[in-house]
């Protein structure tokens, strides 16, 4: 590293006249900063001592007095320390292309500030020295070193970076090398020529900025300043032709024509650069996007706002059979006719709030059945319009589907029966005591009579012992079926335990419908039941409560049961009703059959 630095500088004051001359670019500094910014932190003090000394023996080579060189050489360091420092810790990984944007703009402000203190550095030291013109002098250093900052730190950098494959990379070998050709043919005959055609080597340089990025504006802009510094220090080219200026104008306008370079060729490599990155990152996110998608277990469906698919995902045959290609178009043919509608209506709120929403819905399968899919639909931006798509993903749920039917079939079973008596198949005490509540409660809202029977098999327990409990099961059976075929459907029978049964009456006007119904049981009983051949005759007490005003339940059922203790003390096989009245006179007794 210090031999090319000592190399660089002294080239460089080889084409100076002397001491007091400036460079119209100074490389060395850019250099040592490249350098530095692909080495660790750590080492940096070795190369900059060792850049500090070539710095200095080039200049001593070149006639320069010693203290004279170290100032200078100190000057350099401090610019140098001072760009890579902050690039360094601004951007601490400068090979990150997310951060190249912000490394483009963190170098340059730290380029133009360094430069500024070496050169005023400078102008003192020249001020202490008692030679040249201080603002002159300056503004010459400045652009000088401002310039050769820029390309060949940016040159060193990218060297570091790519090596070897800035020549060999594949697809960029000739294409490298014959973009650089280019612009050495361009420049040389540009700067050959007294004619003012110095725009003519703008475009080679834009062309490797467009084609190799930051490799060709480094190496591009490097030629492109060493053959316009060598010809413009051998008296040669269009610069020339401005006699009135003299050396240092001549020098000040090179440096301007490269710095127009830089400034035109460098957001050109950034803005290729980010579009690359931009692109390989698109790239990436579709190749993520269609690895997903392609071995995702859901069917994942893009799709217009009419239902016609653009996209299927594979997963589609797995699940409904058909291949994605034959997906593709297809409308509304697959949904199960049930649910179009309701899907449709489910694509227009979505492209209406732009949220997503989940349905379950039906879609035929190749073999011809249907398949229950649970799909979340969102909007998502059309690539093709302005408009926009929808996109859902769908799986299968058909297993859920069937487990919830059976779960729900269960519930009905299982509130089946807790409120079913499983042997007669009425109504058991629990539903009996709900809907006496209920019937209750409309009595007291609309002031509709209501009556309470209480009934029993008249010697269950002797059947039960004579006959065996089939027998009696049988009994109790026979007669819930004659029960219920006595009353209307909108009366509850219900069987609360042993023999013991109720019925619920609304709405009944007089107590004469509710001893009708008992009429008609206590007649139907009569008939025998066939317990294996053999004709049983079970007949029945009734206990009958009327209540033609509000009343609770405890007094209702204290009343039907008296009235059916009433029924049992006058012989059984008949029935007894007893009218609820006011409290203080709870019932009066009738009797009947």
């Amino acid at each position: 590293m210090a031999a090319l630095i000592g190399l660089l500088d002294r080239l460089l004051l080889e084409f100076t006249r002397g001491p007091g001359e400036l460079a119209a670019i100074w490389l060395g500094n850019g250099f040592l900063t490249g350098w530095l910014l692909s080495r660790p932190t750590a080492s940096w003090p070795y190369y900059l001592l060792a850049g500090l000394l070539a710095d200095v023996l080039a200049r001593l080579s070149s006639g320069f007095a010693p203290l004279h060189a170290a100032a200078i050489g100190l000057a350099n360091i401090v610019e140098v320390l001072i760009v890579a420092g902050v690039v360094r810790r601004r951007v601490p990984d400068i090979g990150d292309p997310k951060r190249w944007i912000e490394l483009g703009g963190i170098a340059t402000v730290a380029t133009l500030a360094a430069c500024a203190v070496s050169g005023v550095l400078i102008s003192i030291v020249n001020a202490l020295r008692g030679g040249g013109h201080l603002l002159g002098g300056f503004v010459s250093w400045y652009a000088a070193h401002v310039v050769g900052m820029v390309i060949f730190a940016t040159a060193t950098v990218v060297v570091h970076r790519e090596g070897r494959a800035l020549f060999t990379a594949p697809g960029r070998r000739w294409s490298f090398v014959l973009s650089m050709l280019l612009i050495v043919v361009v420049s040389t005959v540009v700067f050959s020529v007294r004619y003012p055609v110095l725009f003519l080597a703008y475009p080679p340089l834009l062309l490797a900025a467009f084609r190799h990025r930051f490799a060709g504006v480094a190496v591009g802009i490097l030629l492109f300043g060493v053959i316009g510094s060598v010809a413009t220090a051998m008296g040669m080219g269009p610069i020339m032709l401005v006699d009135a200026l003299g050396r240092n104008g001549h020098i000040a306008l090179l440096q301007l024509y490269v710095a127009g370079a830089c400034v035109m060729t460098i957001p050109v490599a950034l803005a290729m650069a980010e579009r690359k990155r931009l692109h390989a990152r698109l790239s990436e996110s579709e190749l993520r996007f269609r690895m997903l998608a392609d071995y995702s277990h859901d069917v994942i469906v893009r799709m217009r706002p009419s239902g016609e698919r653009v996209y299927v995902s594979p997963s589609a045959r797995d699940i409904l059979g058909w291949s994605p290609d034959e997906m593709l178009g297809m409308r509304w043919s697959l949904v199960h006719p049930d649910d179009r509608a309701m899907q449709q209506q489910a694509m227009e709120e979505v492209l209406a709030d732009g949220k997503a929403h989940t349905a379950i819905y039906r879609v035929q399968h190749k073999d011809g059945h249907y398949v229950w899919i649970e799909a979340v639909t969102r909007p998502i931006p059309s690539i093709d319009s302005d408009g926009m798509d929808i996109i859902y993903t769908g799986r299968d749920v058909s297993g859920r589907v069937a487990a919830e039917a059976a779960l729900a079939e269960s519930r009905r079973e299982l509130e089946q029966m807790a409120r079913v008596d499983p042997l007669t198949g009425l109504a058991n005490r629990r539903q009996f005591e709900e809907r006496l509540r209920l019937a209750l409660l409309r009595m007291q809202r609309h002031r509709t009579p209501i009556a309470l029977m209480y009934l029993d098999v008249d010697h269950f327990k002797g059947i039960n012992d004579t006959w065996g409990h089939a027998a009696g099961d049988r009994v109790l059976r026979s007669f819930a079926q004659r029960l219920t075929g006595c009353v209307r459907r909108t009366d509850l029978v219900a069987r609360l335990g042993g023999d013991e049964f109720a019925v619920i009456i609304e709405d009944v006007a007089l107590p004469d419908a509710a001893e009708s119904i008992a009429r008609q049981l206590v007649a139907e009983m009569h008939h025998s039941i066939d317990i294996d051949g053999t004709g049983l005759i079970a007949t029945t007490s009734i206990g009958i409560a009327y209540a033609a005003e509000p009343t609770d339940a405890d007094t209702l059922l204290l009343v039907a049961d008296a009235a059916l203790y009433a029924a049992k003390q006058a012989g059984r096989n008949t029935w007894r009703i007893r009218v609820v009245a006011a409290a203080e006179d709870r019932g009066s007794e009738r009797a009947d059959g």
